[in-house]
């Protein structure tokens, strides 16, 4: 028997994303906006910066370690990223992998893009890649019952795990 445990708090978050048609939407991407903003890597929790891409913590982590992985540019597909902006996802993505795998020892990993707003892309104008560290019984009863996740360490604490981590 399929049982199906439903998380109702992602809809707040995914239908608060302004669309790109609203006069009152910022401008560019939140992650354009975090990189325009002058504030420190620290402040930003970007945990690694390259000549195309950058890795940053994701705000709304679905368990400790979250880590995007995008390109400065902001770009909605994989199609429209230039050759050099695609080799050095893909090489920051292995990177993010080993960092998460030394800094987190987990199970297993999720990595992956939701391309498009109805393929789950919460910010879907800037594609960003997803390495999740997975645990056997990472979900628990708090999200399901009382609206609440349980994240043992701040976003800045796994940043700078991931930062010490990440390879030379």
């Amino acid at each position: 028997m399929l049982e199906r445990l439903w998380s109702g708090w992602r809809s707040s978050y995914v239908g608060s994303q302004p669309a790109r048609s609203d006069p009152g939407a910022p401008d560019g991407s939140v992650f354009s906006q975090l990189l325009s903003s002058g504030e420190p890597d620290e402040v930003t929790h970007i945990v690694h910066r390259g000549e195309h891409v950058f890795a940053i913590m994701n705000l709304f982590p679905y368990c400790i370690g979250h880590l995007l992985v995008l390109p400065y540019r902001e770009v909605p597909d994989l199609a429209d990223l230039t050759v050099d902006e695609t080799v050095e996802l893909w090489t920051t993505v292995t990177d993010a992998v080993s960092a998460m795998r030394a800094a987190y020892s987990p199970e297993g990993l999720n990595v992956g893009l939701n391309l498009g707003r109805p393929a789950g892309g919460s910010v879907p104008t800037h594609l960003h890649v997803h390495v999740v560290p997975r645990w056997t019984g990472d979900s628990n009863f708090m999200t399901a019952i009382s609206n609440t996740q349980t994240l043992p360490e701040t976003l800045a604490t796994s940043a700078a795990k991931l930062r010490a981590a990440w390879p030379a």
